[in-house]
């Protein structure tokens, strides 16, 4: 992971990186300012958004859980040279990210104004709904490689469905995203109309680390240091793995793809042995589900790799990456964010041409049928 590109790409490395080209499935734009808004968010809300601002789930007063010293969780060369936010100029972005790299697609993750994290839930539906048209109008309309994805904050699950239908009648969007920090564990049945509606949409679910839930992060209560809040991503995003299996909703929804964004993938051979383990001694608990838990992950889940966990052994993150599954891997490079991974180094471990090519590019096309 980077910070900061420390040199130009090499004519060789652009070579390279064009012969394999990439899907990357976590790149995040930003507004300019919340005047970009304007057009698409009623003028109650554009008074409310002036007036009171957001309305967080959060402990954190007038600070957010990332430091100061990476504003806005940025790299420092990520800042466009126009002014603006990191994400927040197209031109860059392709002069930065996508040419150099030669993404053939890649996924918007919007994270302004917490959208999924707002106590008042119809001002959220509207920012979302303004969100998703701004990604259109702003993004996707101007540079076809970028794909949108449609904001629904699943604890108001009535506004979320209704901008689930609105959305898909475009047919612009190739995912619906949820957040991991939710009122609830993920996979509570208050949550199913939208995973039922997912499926029957046929677009999978990107559920994207970050927000708040009101909750601690951790299990352990609220973490005291900044590097510990970014290490609970993890924690998060395993146990709403484990709440989606166990609680039945692959078992529920067989065609429903689920894709966790950002949450690396070190965790999840250990999760799906204990996951099996527990099973096996309380199979009785939990009768509605049919196969060991670990046949639902290889078959339902896919996880995007960054952050890359970096062992001091090539081998052992070799070793990873077979438990976790070739097919189960969707490159992503968390642009522009200060703990981006570089296409060039993101592996540090050999990998065969065509297990590059499933990482890179093929899994992602057949998981969001590019």
């Amino acid at each position: 992971m980077s910070d900061v590109i420390d040199r130009p790409m090499l004519d060789q490395e652009t070579t390279a990186a064009t012969r394999l080209k990439i899907i990357d499935c976590d790149i995040h734009p930003s507004i300019h300012a919340h005047s970009d808004l304007n057009e698409f968010l009623p003028k109650r809300w554009q008074q409310h958004l002036k007036e009171y601002g957001s309305h967080l789930r959060t402990p954190y007063i007038g600070t957010t859980p990332y430091p100061r010293s990476s504003p806005l969780i940025a790299r420092r060369d990520a800042w466009p040279p126009t002014g603006g936010v990191p994400g927040s100029d197209l031109e860059f972005m392709r002069k930065q990210h996508l040419d150099p790299f030669d993404v053939e697609f890649g996924i918007l993750q919007v994270l302004d104004l917490f959208i999924f994290s707002q106590q008042n839930l119809e001002f959220g539906a509207a920012i979302q709904r303004a969100i998703n048209d701004w990604q259109l109008a702003f993004w996707a309309h101007r540079d076809p490689r970028l794909k949108a994805s449609i904001l629904v904050g699943q604890d108001g699950s009535d506004l979320g469905l209704a901008e689930i239908e609105r959305c898909a009648r475009t047919g612009e969007y190739i995912q619906i995203n949820v957040s991991p920090r939710a009122n609830e564990p993920l996979g509570r049945r208050r949550y199913w109309p939208i995973y039922q509606r997912a499926q029957e949409l046929d677009l999978p679910l990107g559920i994207h680390v970050g927000g708040y839930g009101g909750h601690a992060p951790t299990g352990g209560g609220w973490p005291s240091y900044y590097c510990e809040e970014h290490q609970s991503n993890a924690h998060t995003v395993a146990s709403n793995l484990t709440s989606l299996v166990l609680e039945g909703v692959p078992e529920r929804f067989p065609k429903l793809k689920i894709v966790f964004i950002e949450g690396g993938f070190g965790w999840i051979p250990a999760t799906m042995w204990r996951m099996d383990q527990h099973f096996e001694r309380f199979r009785s608990e939990v009768p509605h589900l049919k196969r060991k838990p670990s046949e639902y992950v290889k078959q339902h889940f896919w996880f995007t790799t960054q952050p890359i966990d970096e062992p001091d052994e090539a081998r052992h993150l070799r070793q990873l990456i077979e438990w976790v599954g070739i097919d189960r891997l969707l490159f992503s490079s968390d642009y522009p964010h200060w703990d981006y991974d570089d296409a060039r180094y993101a592996f540090k471990t050999p990998l065969t041409e065509a297990e590059r090519r499933k990482i890179f590019n093929a899994n992602a096309r057949a998981v969001y049928k590019f």
